[in-house]
């Protein structure tokens, strides 16, 4: 029988990965409660055409990238490749118009079938924050400046660029997909075979191609400045002037373009080059016409979503877990009052690790193992005195206690 092994482009999260992944999603939560967003949760997997009608049948994503199946009762189902079409799925069928604005922040795992590399798996865990309801570009500075906050407060802001793009409203974006339609057809024999499938289905697509006769054909292609409407350069001047006003530093990238349909107006990314090539860690954009795409009211809206892993890396640094105390009991009587302190213990607050079998010289061994700051040890002399033995693992001395007292002891000692 072959091996049990796990899915190519897939890990288990565990140990220092573990903290690290929990470390990001904390600080990231703490920060998006702090600009007023709410949780959400969505599932895992939505019908197939939440995500099919929405990031487009011609998005690379949809036609080689998402795991959709049918279920056994004849539905097609796609596990989520992004956040953002199930939010919007949630808000409709929820009946959440009512509410506007909402703001929300979620964050699990995605899936899409890439090829795996460092920070970029098949399955994995993405931050999301996403705001409902507002027209205006007030809510575009302040994803991005949550986006940026967060990322301070991860310690890693100053390894990251903002780059910063428009994509203008649905009538510029559509006399820009047209010139570079015009001018990638004119070049069509030069261009690549994806890029040449793109030309038809997502020309936008080819601006970020990563293949390089691609790439030399690009540097002439027309630039979105030169067909946005008044409108939407009059939105893209308040947003660069609400990040100016912040103090947010960016860089106008007019090469940078968004992979799938729905995104008008403002794109982003924070990209970073401390974790080899140049990726972006948080990425998003605006998506005015996508609740409608799925059958709701016309809503605006605008959100990101940020790689944990990626960020992970990133920030390379958890915080220091609380140091665990060991209760080392010995004999079976100690044992079982050992069940009863070990409880009262954690109730109290303490992180108590309790090894399940072994002598001293093996319960100690564990004790240093997982870095306890000190060991209880509970032997017959102990039980027939009425107190423990508190052990300090760091200085090496030690005291017994009462009994009865040692919760209090603990406190005052940990304190």
């Amino acid at each position: 029988m072959a091996k049990i092994q796990s899915v190519r482009g897939t890990h288990d999260i565990v140990g220092e990965t573990a903290a690290q992944h929990h470390h990001v999603v904390d600080v990231a939560r703490n920060c998006a409660q702090r600009y007023g967003f709410g949780d959400i949760d969505t599932p895992i997997f939505e019908f197939t055409p939440v995500f099919a009608r929405t990031m487009g049948e011609g998005s690379d994503v949809v036609r080689k990238e998402m795991y959709s199946f049918t279920d056994r009762g004849g539905e097609d189902i796609t596990l989520r490749p992004e956040f953002t079409a199930g939010i919007c799925r949630a808000f409709i069928s929820g009946g959440m118009q009512q509410d506007l604005p909402l703001k929300f922040f979620a964050h699990g795992p995605a899936f899409r079938y890439e090829r795996p590399q460092k920070g970029r798996l098949r399955q994995f865990h993405q931050i999301d924050a996403e705001i409902l309801g507002v027209e205006g570009p007030g809510a575009d500075i302040e994803i991005i400046t949550l986006g940026a906050e967060i990322l301070h407060d991860l310690g890693v802001l100053d390894r990251c660029v903002l780059e910063l793009n428009t994509l203008g409203d649905p009538e510029s974006r559509q006399t820009y997909r047209d010139a570079l339609v015009a001018y990638f057809s004119d070049h069509r024999d030069k261009l690549s075979e994806d890029s040449v499938d793109r030309l038809a289905r997502n020309p936008l697509r080819i601006l970020d191609s990563k293949d390089e006769g691609d790439q030399k054909i690009v540097v002439d292609a027309p630039l979105m400045t030169a067909y946005l409407n008044q409108q939407s350069q009059d939105f893209f001047a308040a947003v660069c002037e609400g990040l100016d006003v912040l103090g947010i530093a960016y860089n106008l990238n007019q090469r940078l373009v968004r992979g799938l349909d729905y995104y008008t107006h403002t794109a982003f990314e924070f990209v970073t080059d401390a974790l080899g090539s140049q990726g972006a860690v948080i990425a998003g954009g605006r998506y005015d016409g996508l609740i409608k795409m799925l059958g709701g009211p016309q809503t605006p809206g605008i959100g990101w979503a940020g790689g944990i892993e990626r960020l992970g890396m990133l920030a390379d640094h958890t915080p220091e877990p609380t140091r665990p105390i060991a209760f080392v009991p010995l004999g079976e009587v100690a044992e079982r009052m050992a069940l009863g302190l070990t409880h009262a213990l954690r109730r109290d607050g303490h992180v108590v690790d309790m090894a399940f079998r072994g002598n001293l010289n093996r319960r100690m061994k564990r004790a240093n193992k997982i870095n306890a700051s000190l060991a209880l040890i509970l032997g017959e002399d102990e039980i027939a005195k009425g107190m423990i033995t508190v052990r300090d693992l760091d200085e090496g001395g030690q005291q017994d206690v009462d009994l009865d007292a040692i919760g209090l002891h603990l406190r005052k000692l940990i304190s």
